[in-house]
């Protein structure tokens, strides 16, 4: 039977999330690259696997390919039990749930929505995926503001846990620190003097040997 197959891009932030899921499980995954810069994503090849032309991508023994972050996440999960990342009882998995959640609807789209409305690069292409869209640079500048918004409101969360979702590093963490990290590389955002909570728990979670996977 083939191995089990992970389609990612290097530079791509939500294929970043799933290989330090990866790598916090410890698990060996053959890894494929698609260029994204070369529009590889967009080739009736990759398209067979993933219709919406995104990465990452999970494709399985028998063929099954597995498209969107929490569902790759889930699937690794349910398969590869040890060092759970979503939470073993009813309350972590649900905690964990609605963290990572909002990691990702007030930290990582807002950053996602910044770059792909401002980076001229990206013209004609302000949604992932298979459909055209132009940018909007009203929503570039909102976004801006609402990534300066979840920074400051993560440090007042981390005033209470040691990691995101409470006291062990979980999904939530990696998403969270997914999107500092793409707001301080492509937005040049910065955590703030007074953020000492976030700073700690970013110092932390940075120096965790997934972080560089």
């Amino acid at each position: 039977m083939p191995a089990i197959k992970r389609y990612h891009a290097s530079g791509s932030p939500n294929a970043r999330r799933v290989r330090i899921f990866i790598a916090e499980k410890n698990l060996d995954v053959e890894l494929v690259a698609v260029d994204l810069g070369a529009k590889e994503q967009f080739s009736e090849t990759y398209r067979a696997i993933n219709p919406r032309s995104m990465v990452p991508a999970l494709v399985i023994e028998d063929g099954t390919a597995i498209s969107e972050v929490p569902a790759i996440w889930r699937y690794l999960e349910e398969r590869y039990p040890a060092s759970a990342l979503l939470g073993t009882t009813p309350e972590q998995k649900a905690l964990i749930t609605m963290w990572e959640r909002r990691a990702e609807l007030d930290g990582f789209i807002p950053v996602m929505e910044a770059v792909r409305n401002s980076v001229s690069g990206l013209k004609g292409r302000a949604l992932a995926g298979p459909h055209a869209y132009e940018q909007i640079a009203e929503l570039a500048e909102r976004s801006k503001a609402r990534v300066a918004h979840f920074f400051a409101d993560l440090d007042q969360r981390l005033a209470d846990v040691t990691f995101v979702a409470g006291d062990a590093f979980s999904a939530a963490d990696i998403t969270a620190l997914a999107a500092v990290d793409f707001a301080i590389r492509a937005l040049g955002s910065a955590i703030g003097e007074k953020e000492h909570n976030l700073q700690r728990w970013y110092d932390a979670v940075s120096a965790r040997p997934s972080a560089v996977a």
